[in-house]
């Protein structure tokens, strides 16, 4: 089925440079995410400051009303919308259309991080994607996935989409039981893909719709903590909307989530290491793989 199936190492990233940041803010591409309900806005924070520092110009979030103002203050670099809510806390659907404007100049759009009501993501999902501007590529992320499954096709998005997918919403998606060993949940994956239009990354591996599968060659089990999916999907978000094309960004986002986890455990310990500490070290990560060696 597969083909290429390569695995993600430095020399395979240089030969695949991401696309130069010089310019504005808005020239370094811009960024929502849609995420954050009332219980859960930190997933959002995590996932829009890893947009950032993988060289996203301008970041906005859509966020629980009751959460915006704490969120703004966490993170002064965004701007942040409070949506409409339950009164669970959950972010209402039809309430992000005050984002269409947004969504209509947004180069990267994550939804998902922290959200936790499947259909009010629907009801989002349906929203967002008729607002889309020709240029946005989405990213699916968490809870999202799950309604994505519930919703089938979405057409307006092949071709252009990301999922973030963990071994549980693999299966999710499929509406079957997997196996866990990695190449089951690499063939799944793979369905997955084609399914949608999209390209997948999962557990390390990135596959996309037409066969091709890439491997980090890196990598640590610490990375099993909360909130690190949030920043993998962010970094993800930040490097399409600064001009990669889908499977590059997620083949780059997922090797620098595994190597700053390989730093931290080096430096602090194979568990225990947080996943807002992995912001820290995605710069030099990518600073690192965009200078040439002399």
């Amino acid at each position: 089925m597969s083909s290429r199936s390569e695995f993600l190492t430095p020399s395979l990233l240089r030969g695949w440079p991401l696309p130069e940041v010089d310019g504005s803010k808005y020239e370094r591409g811009q960024v929502l995410v849609v995420g954050g309900a009332r219980a859960t806005p930190g997933a959002a924070l995590l996932a829009g400051l890893a947009a950032l520092r993988v060289g996203a110009g301008r970041l906005t979030i859509g966020t629980a009303e009751s959460v915006a103002v704490g969120l703004a203050i966490a993170m002064p670099e965004a701007g942040v919308t409070g949506l409409p809510e339950t009164c669970s806390g959950a972010v209402r659907g039809e309430g992000v259309g005050v984002l269409a404007d947004t969504v209509a100049f947004t180069d990267g759009l994550l939804v998902g991080p922290g959200l936790d009501d499947t259909e009010e993501i629907c009801t989002a999902l349906e929203e967002l994607a008729g607002a889309l501007g020709e240029q946005t590529t989405v990213v699916l992320d968490a809870y999202a996935l799950g309604a994505l499954g519930q919703l089938g096709r979405l057409e307006a998005l092949s071709g252009r989409l990301v999922l973030t997918p963990n071994p549980g919403e693999v299966k999710r998606l499929l509406d079957e039981d997997i196996g866990s060993s990695p190449e089951e949940l690499t063939e799944a994956a793979g369905r997955i893909a084609r399914l949608y239009g999209a390209v997948v990354t999962c557990q390390g591996v990135v596959v996309d719709g037409e066969g091709n599968r890439w491997q980090t060659s890196t990598g640590h089990g610490g990375l099993a903590t909360s909130g690190s999916g949030d920043v993998l999907a962010g970094c993800v978000t930040g490097l399409v909307a600064r001009g990669a094309a889908v499977a590059q960004a997620a083949c780059w986002g997922t090797h620098l989530h595994a190597v700053a986890g390989d730093r931290l455990a080096a430096r602090i310990g194979p568990t225990g290491f947080l996943a807002r500490e992995l912001l820290d070290e995605l710069p030099m990560v990518l600073t690192e793989l965009t200078t040439s060696m002399g």
